[in-house]
């Protein structure tokens, strides 16, 4: 019986112990994911950075397509370089892409046109004519205001550029994005500037 007593007593002390503990690292748990230092390496940004990429459609927009036998898919050779310099765009009939008329893409899904006007997937890599004088800052800008080239008193980007959506995406995201898009190859590529909708009436 005293043996069981024993046993008993044992166990009760051990399950309070338990319990005690647990509530202690779970303080401290909690404490230490608050203050802790959650910036990534700069190699582990870049592979957080294409994931985001990829996961968000960066390339929906920003990469010339291929034509398949499945549909478009991205043209590997020119990623993330926007609307190429040499495309044309077809005819616009400016009475079937008035407010509550179609939205339209080009072929290559790098440029569409609608009641803003056409706007154009811009080139993101870091070359000259894309964004390799970027600072950190403007590609913020850019993202979460949506202002043409990261600038306050620029313009406003024109859809289908999302920039909604990422307004609140936490800055170790944008981060990882930017460092990712500068880590690409550069490719020279003039991408057309934004024609407002009056100009499709000409």
């Amino acid at each position: 019986m005293k043996n069981h007593l024993k046993a008993i007593t044992a166990l009760l002390f051990c399950c309070i112990a338990i319990l005690s503990c647990k509530d202690e690292t779970s303080g401290d748990y909690a404490k230490a994911v608050s203050t802790a230092d959650t910036s990534l390496s700069k190699e582990k940004s870049i592979e957080r950075g294409e994931y985001l990429s990829r996961v968000i459609g960066c390339d929906h927009c920003h990469t010339p397509k291929k034509m398949t036998p499945q549909g478009p898919v991205p043209d590997m050779d020119k990623w993330m370089m926007g609307f190429p310099a040499d495309a044309t765009l077809p005819e616009i009939v400016p009475e079937a892409v008035g407010p509550g008329k179609w939205i339209l893409m080009h072929g290559d899904l790098t440029a569409a046109v609608g009641p803003w006007g056409v706007s154009f997937g811009a080139n993101l890599t870091p070359a000259d004519t894309g964004i390799g004088s970027w600072s950190f800052e403007q590609f913020k800008t850019a993202m979460t205001k949506g202002k043409y080239k990261g600038m306050e008193n620029s313009r406003p980007l024109m859809p289908p550029m999302p920039w909604q959506s990422y307004k609140e995406m936490p800055e170790e995201d944008l981060k990882a994005i930017y460092n990712y898009l500068m880590s690409l190859e550069p490719i020279e590529n003039v991408v057309p500037s934004y024609i407002p909708p009056d100009r499709l009436e000409q």
